[in-house]
């Protein structure tokens, strides 16, 4: 499936939108208060990212539905509290997000086939998507690839959304017959992904710029272009397998988009880390 399809009907294409952003917020630090946050103090946050109370508590809602928050109560104050769903997809972002796993040329393939009832064709759907959003390339219809690091990962996400029934896993070599590079770029779109990369390094390298040139600490503005940073880093981390760099294109932009984005979390973690403490007990 191209990725342009599957930015635009992922949950996470709209990186500036209300409730990705709300998920990053969550992501960054409710974690560290035991996963929840009052809704005034929500409120506040994405004020400071610019977004008004009716969208945020418009995108709790949604949020709620799609079991990523629990409504709770905490000393008479409502709030909402991560979901144990919402703390699994949340873990396995911060190893993708930060960590920036890239197999080996020695590391072999994972190899999941399918098959879907035509009766069940939303589940084929979703089985696609899941598998774009872990980074998989396509070999034909029913038969999909991604370097070998991601073999747990895969068998989490499956089951997590009950989809392992549908599939069969296999790991190995490539053994023929064509030139494995070439077959690479039919499997992958990687000229969409690096154009995701260049939007990415467009908008946020003057940022970064902006940022070398500052002198005197700013915790809401750290906080307001971290948050943005972070919600439009996340999804390509996902998109992107981690192939050798050996079969990358020449220049590929991953590298330094990835440069990028830890730039700018080294740089502003810390005054946005103030900024929601000293938000949050207001």
């Amino acid at each position: 499936m191209p990725l342009d399809t599957i930015v635009q009907e992922g949950s996470q294409a709209r990186a500036g939108s209300p409730r990705a952003l709300i998920v990053s917020i969550y992501g960054l630090y409710a974690r560290d208060t035991g996963g929840w946050f009052s809704v005034s103090s929500l409120i506040r946050l994405m004020a400071g990212l610019g977004v008004e109370e009716p969208a945020v508590r418009s995108s709790i809602s949604r949020l709620k539905r799609r079991e990523m928050l629990i409504a709770e109560r905490h000393d008479r104050s409502a709030g909402y509290a991560l979901s144990e769903h919402a703390r699994s997809v949340l873990h396995e972002g911060d190893r993708r997000i930060f960590e920036r796993p890239r197999a080996s040329l020695s590391d072999g393939w994972v190899v999941v086939v399918f098959s879907v009832p035509e009766s069940e064709r939303r589940q084929r759907h979703t089985l696609r998507s899941r598998l774009t959003w872990l980074g998989y390339g396509t070999v034909s219809a029913g038969v999909w690839i991604a370097p070998r690091h991601l073999e747990r990962e895969t068998r989490e996400v499956l089951e997590r959304y009950a989809l392992s029934a549908y599939v069969d896993m296999f790991s190995g070599d490539y053994l023929g017959f064509a030139d494995v590079r070439a077959q690479i770029a039919d499997w992958w779109d990687l000229d969409g992904l690096q154009a995701l990369y260049q939007d990415f390094v467009d908008t946020y390298a003057p940022v970064l710029h902006r940022w070398k040139r500052r002198t005197v600490p700013a915790p809401g503005d750290a906080f307001a272009d971290y948050v943005r940073a972070l919600t439009s880093w996340r999804r390509l981390p996902f998109l992107d397998p981690g192939l050798p760099e050996e079969f990358l294109p020449q220049r590929w932009l991953g590298f330094r988009a990835a440069d990028l984005f830890l730039d700018l979390k080294g740089r502003l973690e810390g005054p946005a880390q103030e900024f929601v403490r000293g938000t949050v007990q207001a």
